[in-house]
């Protein structure tokens, strides 16, 4: 005869407040549902007839943007599960600088395929290996497909025609001048071995007013701001950085000083003012002629600086004042004095133009063609390029400055690694199928995640065709495609956005490319992302921190009546 011993209903594991989820339904469905939302958030906005989407953060900034990056960015996302997609398309920004929001659509596409195997009875155990076996696949067939690479020595023309695809995505309709201000850019600042290109190289300055055809590329770097004194211009000029504040030095402890007669009172300050006209005439006799600062300066020495007709330029961000030793060549100085012929920094122009409505200086060196240029001139080339860029409205050059950041990173990654596979959609199709048929030779459950997977390729042409062409016209553009990369020589037909024909076009011939190395990261993150939210089987949230909120008050608890 068996001993039963009575069993609690519910031990308590943790403390109160805890949230604990487990099993099919409450965590790894719930999960999968997160993602879906997240993935139909951005889906919208994706290729080049992508939809915007407005967005007021916590701080009550303004963004309308299709950019993916930014979207999620300013969104906050909180749900577990949904943030595991979100680091995945953070870590394809920040190793590609592009195709974000292919990694959100692909991850949210494998799980909600996964999600109906889930539901007939599948494990995740069972569903996993297939879709690591099918990424294997996919990217092993990928590097078979790349049938254009960006030739060498690079030409800005070759240049801007691989990055068009890219700036088309987020600028539909301004690609070609947006890819020729990149290109002229990069091979402005372009080093000896291309791979070393730094993308910190290529700045950008928003001015309001006018369009983008009035946007141009400075060598050099533009400042929003006038000089502080009444010098504005100089030529061939010796600069001296200094981070340090311009001003007589405060003692650190207060005193107290007796003055008897006006003659002392003049006295006391004198001491003080000849000892700075000391330190300002040994920096103009150095041979200085433009300073830059990066801290306050008072109006004494901005009075002397005058005086020995030195101009002065005030640059706060320290960001931007180690670019600008960068460009001109200076080491910044954190005491007041003059500078060795070391730490100088040498500039060829540095001047105060308008644009538009609003004065900005730049500091540029001459290069061939311009009036006064030498070839034997001891300015270095600068190191430095800006894209002067021009709109009509703050949301508008916010936008296009994504565009130029997205585009001088797909700039260093063809760089890298300049291979590149037919875009508009034709790689994903062509990819689903081998996987498929690769998945139709498989024993055993796997196949039905490897088949399942091919199905996810799918979805890149289907938003490109639903977002150009509306959703029933997406899906014969799907059925077409098919039938063509069916044929022999089929791999480089992909999605006509602008349906000139029948809504397919031959990518390669049409010159439309995109980069093999991110496509290739973007399907490993959004596999990687699906996999860790399918082996996820519970769910466990401890209790906010933070003490206990603050009782609210009754309305209208003064009243007397």
């Amino acid at each position: 005869m068996s001993l039963k011993v009575p069993q609690s209903n519910s031990l308590p594991i943790f403390k109160d407040g805890y949230k604990h989820l487990q099993g099919l339904d409450e965590a790894i469905l719930r999960n999968i549902q997160a993602v879906i939302e997240l993935s139909d958030l951005v889906r919208t906005s994706f290729g080049p007839n992508g939809r915007n989407k407005l967005i007021i953060n916590h701080l009550g900034k303004l963004f309308v943007t299709s950019d993916a990056a930014t979207i999620i960015r300013e969104i906050e996302v909180v749900h577990p599960a949904a943030k595991l997609l979100v680091m995945a398309s953070q870590a394809q920004e920040a190793e590609m600088g592009d195709s974000t929001n292919l990694v959100i659509i692909l991850g949210g596409e494998l799980l909600k395929k996964a999600e109906n195997l889930l539901i007939m009875g599948l494990k995740p155990t069972d569903i996993i290996p297939g879709y690591e076996l099918a990424c294997a696949k996919a990217l092993a067939e990928l590097e078979s497909l790349s049938t254009f690479s960006v030739p060498t020595p690079i030409t800005p023309s070759a240049l801007a025609a691989a990055l068009k695809p890219a700036l088309a995505s987020k600028q539909y309709g301004l690609e070609d001048p947006l890819a020729a201000l990149i290109a002229e850019a990069a091979l402005t600042v372009m080093p000896t071995n291309p791979r070393n290109f730094n993308v910190d190289n290529v700045r950008v300055v928003k001015i309001m007013g006018g369009s983008l055809s009035a946007s141009r590329v400075v060598q050099g770097m533009v400042f929003g701001r006038e000089p502080e004194g009444t010098v504005k211009q100089a030529k061939k000029a010796k600069v001296a950085v200094f981070t340090s504040a311009l001003d007589m030095a405060q003692t650190e402890t207060k005193g107290t000083v007796l003055i008897k007669n006006a003659e002392e009172m003049l006295n006391f300050t004198t001491g003080e003012e000849k000892h700075l006209d000391m330190i300002i005439s040994q920096i103009a006799a150095s041979g200085v002629s433009v300073i830059i600062g990066g801290s306050s300066m008072s109006d004494l020495t901005m009075h002397y600086l005058n005086r020995h007709n030195i101009a002065v330029l005030k640059v706060l961000s320290k960001f931007e004042l180690r670019r600008v030793c960068r460009v001109v060549n200076a080491t910044p100085l954190a005491r007041m004095g003059p500078p060795t012929p070391e730490e100088m920094g040498y500039v060829d122009v540095f001047e105060t133009i308008e644009i538009g409505g609003d004065r900005v200086t730049v500091l540029r060196q001459l290069v061939d063609g311009d009036e006064g240029f030498d070839p034997q001139s001891k300015g270095d080339r600068t190191r430095t390029a800006t894209i002067v860029l021009r709109g009509a409205t703050a949301n508008q050059l916010d936008d296009l400055e994504r565009a130029v950041d997205d585009g001088v990173n797909v700039l260093k990654g063809l760089l890298k690694d300049g291979r590149m596979v037919p875009g508009a959609g034709a790689v994903e199709i062509e990819l689903a199928k081998r996987v498929e048929n690769y998945g139709a030779g498989l024993k055993g459950l796997p196949q039905h995640g490897v088949r399942r997977f091919a199905n996810a390729l799918e979805c890149v042409p289907r938003i490109l065709a639903e977002n150009a062409l509306g959703g029933a016209v997406g899906n014969e553009v799907v059925s077409r495609l098919w039938a063509k990369h069916e044929t022999a020589g089929g791999e480089t037909w992909g999605v006509d956005v602008e349906n000139e024909t029948d809504g397919t076009l031959d990518a390669a011939a049409h010159k439309i490319y995109d980069s093999l190395a991110s496509k290739s990261w973007a399907i490993k993150l959004a596999t990687e992302a699906a996999v860790s939210v399918l082996s996820v089987d519970a769910i466990i949230m401890s209790k906010p921190a933070g003490g206990p909120k603050i009782p609210q008050q009754s309305g209208n608890w003064d009243n007397d009546d």
